[in-house]
């Protein structure tokens, strides 16, 4: 692996691999319970953590932040990640998400041969939904 830093290229031997994606949350049982309805799986509890595994595997973790600040997309602070979700039928997974307790904020028309949807879940992370 070749890292830029400023401009200098680095050789390194570290070995980084993709863990689980964590949301911060102020409410757990909404946020987990949002994302198990969209993506499927488990929900596993702790009290300050809980983890969607699916199909066997985790995926997205969900930690208690009691003074989360919701973000404010697609200009606002704090600035955040998002998730892409490609689905195959727009209309009925915009219908899926939002009966789950997605907010849709903007994008594409469903009609539309191929383009996106931005949603935020409950605690105000954004998504899309994409074809």
């Amino acid at each position: 692996m070749v890292a830029r830093v400023g401009g200098a290229a680095l050789n390194s031997v570290m070995s980084i691999r993709l863990g689980t994606i964590v949301f911060d949350t102020d409410d757990l049982e909404a946020e987990s319970t949002f994302w198990s309805r969209v993506l499927g799986g488990t929900v596993h509890k702790d009290d300050d953590w809980h983890e969607l595994v699916v199909d066997g595997a985790p995926r997205i973790a969900f930690q208690l932040a009691p003074d989360h600040v919701r973000p404010r997309w697609p200009d606002g602070e704090p600035q955040q990640v998002h998730l892409d979700l490609y689905v195959d039928d727009v209309a009925a997974s915009h219908a899926d998400v939002t009966a789950a307790g997605a907010e849709f904020l903007r994008g594409s028309n469903v009609d539309a041969e191929e383009g996106f949807r931005v949603y935020a879940d409950p605690s105000g992370h954004p998504f899309c939904l994409c074809w």
